[in-house]
């Protein structure tokens, strides 16, 4: 069989073919016509004559396709009926069919005159040997399986052998493969598939006239078969085993008597509709099985994956951030409204008994400010906090002090009462649990976070947020100490819902670790804890009629989630970005590790307060605490940075101690008479934050900070920045007789108040 190529049809190809089906019917109807005329022949003695005969020696023409146009009306007429069912496309014999008809052009069956119906052609073709597929492999159009068949009487069916009945062929193309691996087996003799006939001499011219016929149908037929080769319809084969005798391809040819038979596949090509639908699905399912099977094992191997490492998830959060999918939460989280427009308040605590000259500047109290937060809550209520004891119960001691803490904690068990919910996050363990368990009884929910198990360091934070509209930062625990006898520093923003949901998603963090017992730190936080404000996109908004730029930071960065700038870097930022001064007051001042077995050296907030100082000429005052519990080594890092300002450096640089005064009574307070603020304030920005400056409250303590910036605003008369009013605060301090410039004896001094 000859090689099939690529083939592409187009219209003129499909009507070049369409011609030459159309000839080819022709001169298949033709052939018919002289086939059928030799079996009119005359039977009695000899000297019957067809009526070619008679005018050929007439002297008429020797064709005899005029002659047979009536027998080939009444043939027709016999077989309207079965003939009236079938398609009209035309008939392409098959190269089989086309061998056993050249095979007759000297060997007719002479029909009964009995006839009634054409015998309508088997879906059987007669089996070809090797060199007959050489001739065309296909064949012609067949009409369809399902029309009625028609059988010829007994005495007219002598042309096929007893038991082998004529059959429609199909409508699929047939071509007839051999095999020619049973060659060994014996062969059959060949079947006797028609009775021989002699023809007279007086026949030769029609015999002539026959043979042009069948050539030209022979090359047409040829034509036709090569393009139907190329032609993706014969692409694909279906083949089936069939054992039939094989005929003789010639007359002159007989197969011999030791051939061994050959055993032939006949193969049918599909419909063209049925193929490409079939082959369409198949690829579409492999195709799909090729993509969503690899997709599906690793998809359940990063499912088991995480359940071995993190466990089996407790919640739809839960599961997306063990399988690192917590950014989609984004798409679903709803947008509320977000007010700009807000009040900022700066606060602090004064110990009793330490007064500050008159007419010097000074904040409202944090007691005030709380209890106004509290009276405007009327939704939630949500605060973080290194521990809870707002009354003097903690100590053993009845002191009069803390009676602001009681009423603070009256306030709180009321909220439940006015329908506010209010959800507390503590450190764990708790040393004292009697006041969080006065407010469990009233319906608030408090949680431990044991951060210990988690970075090796404790909550440290304080931070209020109320109906994610108000909110409070600052340095002073939920404490009656804090509010009557330590120095606090804070500030409060109201009616802020943009800078207050970004700090409830800072506690939302708190609150999912205090849910999980004995577990770890996920990889990634779920969407709903990413920041809405850091130091690459700070929010805007009005500060008491002031614009600024507003962003929070948090410690460490384990508990940092998506866009959260660290609160280590907000300082450091704080500290570049400062162009003429830079205020520093904060309780403890250690460039190294504090709470760790080996003591480690952390120079980042060193040496860029160096740098500012000693490179830049910016103005750098650190104001730290003496008090009991001050570590001895942070006087001597303190006096490395004051000895910068002497000649030849002169860097601009100055230290100072802050001491709370005291008297035996108040020195009997356990941690208490301090100076607890953590704020910086420059030329350009504020700091407000909740972490004393070594290292441990920055990589493991949990921290907040706030950073705000207004330069390059147009301030009205009559209104203050933020940095303006703590500016004033710092100066107060450290002008005040409570200040004093770090000498070499502050080292003994502060421990001996133990």
């Amino acid at each position: 069989m000859r090689r099939r190529s690529a083939h592409t049809h187009t219209p003129h190809t499909t009507l070049r073919r369409s011609a030459r089906l159309r000839h080819v019917y022709s001169l298949t109807e033709e052939t018919e016509d002289i086939d059928n005329g030799h079996q009119i022949l005359k039977e009695e003695d000899g000297e019957k004559r067809t009526d070619g005969e008679e005018s050929r020696k007439a002297g008429k023409p020797s064709s005899r396709i005029p002659t047979f146009q009536s027998s080939l009306a009444r043939k027709r007429t016999t077989t309207q009926t079965a003939e009236s069912q079938l398609p009209s496309k035309p008939d392409v014999p098959s190269p089989c069919q086309m061998k056993e008809r050249e095979t007759l052009r000297t060997k007719l069956p002479v029909f009964s005159d009995r006839e009634t119906a054409l015998p309508i052609l088997s879906n059987r073709v007669h089996s070809c040997s090797t060199e007959d597929l050489s001739d065309g492999t296909v064949s012609e159009p067949i009409l369809s399986e399902t029309s009625e068949e028609t059988s010829l009487p007994p005495e007219a069916n002598d042309f096929p052998e007893p038991n082998e009945s004529l059959h429609r062929p199909s409508l699929r193309l047939e071509t007839e493969s051999c095999d020619t691996d049973s060659a060994s087996k014996p062969s059959p003799e060949p079947q006797d598939a028609s009775i021989e006939f002699q023809l007279k001499e007086e026949y030769e011219s029609d015999t002539i006239i026959q043979d042009d016929l069948v050539q030209k149908l022979n090359e047409v037929i040829q034509d036709i078969g090569d393009e139907l080769e190329e032609s993706p319809v014969a692409s694909e084969l279906i083949t089936e085993d069939v054992h039939e005798p094989r005929s003789a391809v010639d007359e002159n040819e007989k197969p011999p008597a030791d051939a061994s038979p050959v055993k032939c596949k006949t193969l049918h090509s599909k419909p063209s509709e049925h193929k490409n639908n079939t082959s369409s699905r198949m690829r579409g399912r492999s195709f799909a099985f090729f993509c969503l099977f690899p997709s599906i094992l690793l998809l359940l191997g990063g499912f088991g994956q995480h359940i071995w490492l993190y466990g089996v998830p407790r919640s739809v959060s839960h599961l997306m951030v063990q399988l690192e999918l917590h950014w989609l939460e984004g798409f679903w989280l709803p947008h509320e409204e977000c007010s700009s427009d807000c009040r900022l308040t700066l606060c602090e605590s004064i110990p009793e008994g330490m007064l500050f000259p008159s007419g010097s500047a000074h904040l409202q109290s944090i007691t005030q400010t709380w209890t106004n937060l509290l009276n405007r809550a009327n939704s939630s209520v949500n605060i973080a906090a290194f521990y809870l004891t707002l009354r003097d119960s903690d100590i053993g001691l009845t002191d009069p002090s803390s009676m602001q803490g009681k009423v603070l904690l009256d306030h709180l068990n009321q909220l439940q009462s006015r329908g506010v919910n209010l959800q507390i996050a503590v450190n764990a363990p708790q040393a004292n649990r009697s006041d969080t368990d006065k407010l469990k009884e009233t319906g608030a929910e408090v949680r431990e976070v044991n951060l210990q198990n988690l970075t090796g360091g404790i909550v440290h934070t304080k931070l209020w947020i109320v109906d994610k509209k108000h909110m409070y930062v600052g340095s002073a625990n939920m404490d009656w100490r804090s509010l009557t006898q330590v120095k606090e520093v804070g500030v409060s923003v109201e009616d802020c819902s943009c800078l207050a949901q970004d700090a409830s998603r800072i506690f939302g963090v708190y609150w999912e670790l205090g849910a999980q017992k004995n577990s770890s730190l996920p990889p990634y936080w779920p969407g709903r804890f990413s920041a809405l404000s850091s130091i690459k996109y700070p929010l805007t908004v009005k500060f008491n009629g002031v614009p600024a730029r507003v962003y929070m930071s948090s410690a460490p960065p384990q508990l940092s989630a998506y866009g959260r700038t660290d609160d280590l870097s907000a300082i450091l930022s704080v500290i570049a970005d400062a162009k003429k001064f830079i205020y520093v007051s904060v309780m403890d001042y250690l460039p190294m590790s504090q709470f760790t077995p080996e003591i480690r050296f952390w120079p980042a907030i060193d040496s860029a307060l160096r740098e500012a100082a000693c490179a830049r000429k910016v103005e750098v005052n650190l104001l730290v605490s003496c008090w009991s519990h001050s570590p001895g080594a942070m006087f001597i890092f303190l006096q490395s940075l004051s000895v910068l300002s002497k000649t030849p450096l002169r860097c601009n640089i100055h230290v100072k101690v802050f001491e709370v005064p005291y008297t035996p009574a108040q020195h009997r307070i356990p941690f208490a008479r301090v100076n607890h603020a953590k704020y910086m304030v420059t030329d350009r920005a504020v700091y407000i934050g909740t972490s004393n400056w070594s290292e441990n409250y920055f990589t493991q303590t949990a921290g907040v900070g706030l950073v705000v910036n207004q330069t390059g605003f147009v301030v009205e008369q009559g209104k203050q920045t933020v940095q303006n009013q703590l500016q004033n605060i710092f100066q107060r301090d450290w002008n005040s007789d409570f200040a004093q410039v770090l000498m070499d004896d502050h080292v003994e001094h502060c421990s001996s108040r133990n």
